[in-house]
């Protein structure tokens, strides 16, 4: 398989890059012939290609993982974690070159990239440690009778992902998916493609078999067909929430299994006893990493107590002072751009609404803009925007991008309403220096991923990632990581047998063939002529 370029941040490639899918272990272009460009969010030129599947495509790579399931999942649990194992090592050798492409094809900074291949590779370890995690169980339940149980894979599987992490999110769910034996079609971001297309890459090296990952690209008609197929026995997805629940119904009116991730609003509450300095660059790190573009930013800041107050006013002081320190690039420290003219127009969209609503802009991003007007890149720097209207729309709705409300609320109560009347339940965090606060607010927030004096509390292997049920963030069936995806990715299989008494021949105590024993009785822990 031909290895993708490699080329320095910024620069115009020296020959761009076709990204083909992958099918029963060869590339192959899309039946149309049709392709997308691929653009680099940094400079806007184009870098390369990527193909624009149909049905048609999606089928063939659907009867190739059903082709190759049955011999997948005939192998043992701990066979198919020894592949992964393997790809494991790859990871981490190619784990700069990964990097680069998702800079490139991204916009990430060098460190958050390495950040994303590094947490999907933890996946990864997760997976090799399925042959001890996916033992079943077994019990006499009474008499004669034994409860056991297994978990089979379903068979052909498909994994949707977003632009926003190009190798953490696919791994959220592929390891899993693989180890527990299924088969899985892989639809990429069309927007990022070129970091899976050197994961393929690495696969084969690994040796997995043809036909057990597949890989196809393409936008909304490939994702219909995907769900569509009847051969697909389950489907997930990350996204934005509309697109979420289509997927989740698309798939739950077809009886199907489906865990669709949706978007979020994240309220981070400062308590007056929050430690100033650590709380303000946790808060910065959480709104503006990634450029704002993760469902686990921080999006509102809630400063409980007196505006007026001391450390109130230190605290909203040093999160613009550190926000404004950031200079644009994908350097280590810097802030990328966001992915596209399309999320650059909606974030400016909220902070001029913003404005016109009598909002007060504490930092401004635009001047970025206006800085590098010669630069044809996605960039909008952090924006830090003063609320005194808690119904504003930067307040409600997500924006996905490097922008951070903050309201000044006068009491624990009122922060909880605010964090708990929003439609989203993702998450939220609490900063204070007393473990009695912080317990308090952690049994009243209506999110399912929680963090104290943490802005971003991503569960960290074994523990699972989603939303919260119930919400806009969380759409179908159980979480997408760790014991979640375990249950998600395998048919729970329970077994009740009951045999006759067996009639064994017993031997009186003595001497039994050679064998000295105490006399009296019959001695049932001798083996001698019986199994």
């Amino acid at each position: 398989m031909r290895s993708v370029n490699n080329q320095t941040m910024g620069e115009a490639p020296p020959t761009e890059t076709t990204v083909n899918n992958y099918i029963a272990g060869e590339l192959c272009p899309p039946a149309s012939k049709d392709y997308l460009p691929i653009i680099n969010p940094s400079t806007s030129l184009q870098i390369g290609q990527v193909a624009l599947s149909s049905p048609q495509d999606v089928n063939t790579a659907v009867s190739a993982a059903q082709t190759a399931f049955p011999s997948w999942s005939s192998l043992t649990v701990k066979a198919r974690a020894a592949y992964m194992l393997k790809f494991h090592a790859l990871v981490r050798e190619n784990a700069q070159e990964l990097a680069q492409l998702i800079v490139l094809e991204n916009g990430k900074n060098i460190t958050e990239a390495l950040a994303d291949v590094a947490k999907g590779n933890e996946t990864v370890e997760y997976a090799c440690s399925l042959p001890q995690l996916m033992q079943g169980k077994i019990d006499r339940v009474s008499g004669q009778v034994t409860c056991q149980d297994r978990r089979d894979a379903l068979g052909v599987v498909a994994s949707i992902v977003p632009f926003n992490f190009p190798f953490m999110v696919p791994f959220w769910t592929l390891p899993i998916a693989l180890v527990t034996g299924n088969c899985i079609v892989l639809k990429p971001s069309e927007k990022v493609p070129l970091t899976m297309y050197k994961v393929i890459e690495l696969f084969e090296k690994a040796g997995f078999p043809k036909g057990v990952i597949n890989m196809v690209n393409g936008t909304k008609d490939c994702v219909q067909a995907l769900i569509d197929h009847p051969n697909v026995k389950a489907v997930t997805f990350v996204g934005s929430s509309p697109v979420a629940k289509i997927v989740s119904d698309r798939c739950h009116s077809l009886n199907k299994r489906c865990t669709a991730l949706g978007g979020a609003k994240n309220h981070l509450i400062a308590l007056p006893d929050c430690d100033v300095e650590g709380t303000a660059q946790d808060v910065v790190v959480s709104y503006a990493g990634c450029a704002g573009q993760r469902c686990m930013a921080a999006s509102v800041l809630l400063i409980v107590g007196d505006k007026e107050g001391a450390v109130q006013k230190a605290l909203l002081d040093k999160v613009v002072e550190k926000a404004a320190s950031i200079k644009a690039g994908t350097a280590a420290g810097q802030m990328g751009p966001v992915i596209d003219s399309q999320s650059m127009t909606k974030i400016l969209s909220y902070v001029e609404q913003s404005e016109k609503d009598g909002a007060k802009i504490l930092l401004d991003g635009r001047v970025w803009m206006k800085e590098m007007e010669g630069n044809k890149g996605n960039f909008i720097g952090p924006t830090v925007i003063l609320h005194s209207n808690k119904t504003d729309k930067a307040m409600c709705e997500e924006i996905f991008g490097p922008v951070l409300s903050v309201y000044n609320v006068s009491t624990w109560q009122e922060a909880i309403e605010i964090e708990n009347s929003n439609p989203f339940g993702n998450a939220a965090a609490v900063y204070t220096s007393n473990g009695g606060h912080a317990e308090w607010f952690m049994t009243r927030v209506r999110a399912s991923m929680l963090g104290v004096n943490i802005g971003i509390p991503v569960p960290r292997e074994p523990f699972s990632f989603g939303g919260l049920y119930g919400t806009r963030s969380k759409y179908g069936d159980m979480d997408i990581t760790g014991d979640g995806a375990i249950e998600f990715f395998t048919n729970r299989i329970k077994i009740t047998s009951k045999w006759p008494k067996p009639i064994v021949p017993e031997y009186v105590m003595g001497e039994q063939e050679g064998a000295v024993v105490m006399s009296g009785g019959t001695d049932h822990a001798n083996f001698a002529g019986r199994m």
